[in-house]
C-alpha cells in the first residue's frame, strides 16, 4: 500500500473549518451523557453516518479527522481511544477495541516534521483490539485476530491469531 504525504501548513479554510468542527463535535461527546438521543446525534454527526447499525463509541473519544473513519455494524469502542485518522481507518463489523487502544494511521516525515506520512488502518471482521493496544499506520488486523492489550502493532496480523509485546509478535494462531 502506498504511502501519501499531507503537509498541514497548506491547510485550506474548508480543511481548518472541518478539523475545528470536529474538535467541538468532539467535546460534545465527551461532555454528554452516553446512551442517549443527544449523545447518539452527536456520534452520527462526528462521523457524518459512517458507523454502522448497533455500533457504540464511549467517551472519552480523542479523534482527528473524523471523515476519513468508517465503522461497521455491532462494533464496541471503550472510552479512552485516540484515533489518528488522516490516513484512513476503517473498523468492519463486529470488532471489539478495548479502552485506551490507539489507531494511528498517521506519522511525522523524520527530515521535514509538520510533514505526515499516511497510510490505512483496517480492522478486519471479529477482530478484538485489546486494552491500550497501539495499531501503527499501514497495519491490516486480519479477520478473528486479538491484539493483546498493550501490544504495539507495526505489521500486518494475519487472521485467526493472537500478537502480543513490543513489537507484536505471534503468540498463537487460533484454532
Amino acid at each position: 500500500m502506498e504511502a501519501f504525504r499531507v503537509d498541514p501548513r497548506k491547510t485550506t479554510p474548508e480543511e481548518m473549518e472541518r478539523g475545528m468542527r470536529d474538535v467541538k463535535l468532539v467535546f460534545g461527546i465527551n461532555h454528554t451523557m452516553p446512551y442517549t438521543d443527544e449523545y447518539n446525534q452527536l456520534v452520527k454527526e462526528l462521523f457524518e453516518g459512517n458507523i454502522g447499525e448497533g455500533s457504540m463509541v464511549l467517551p472519552p473519544l480523542n479523534l482527528v479527522c473524523a471523515n476519513q473513519v468508517k465503522i461497521g455494524r455491532n462494533v464496541m469502542i471503550m472510552g479512552g481511544c485516540l484515533m489518528m485518522s488522516r490516513g484512513g481507518i476503517t473498523i468492519d463489523d463486529d470488532v471489539m477495541i478495548a479502552a485506551n487502544a490507539q489507531l494511528i494511521s498517521n506519522n511525522h516525515d523524520l527530515h521535514d516534521h509538520p510533514i505526515l506520512i499516511c497510510k490505512p488502518v483496517h480492522i478486519c471482521r471479529n477482530a478484538w483490539i485489546g486494552a491500550g493496544a497501539t495499531i501503527l499506520p499501514g497495519v491490516t488486523v486480519g479477520e478473528n485476530a486479538v491484539v493483546a492489550a498493550g501490544a504495539v502493532v507495526t505489521k500486518d496480523v494475519a487472521p485467526n491469531t493472537i500478537v502480543g509485546g513490543n513489537p507484536a509478535k505471534l503468540i498463537k494462531n487460533i484454532e
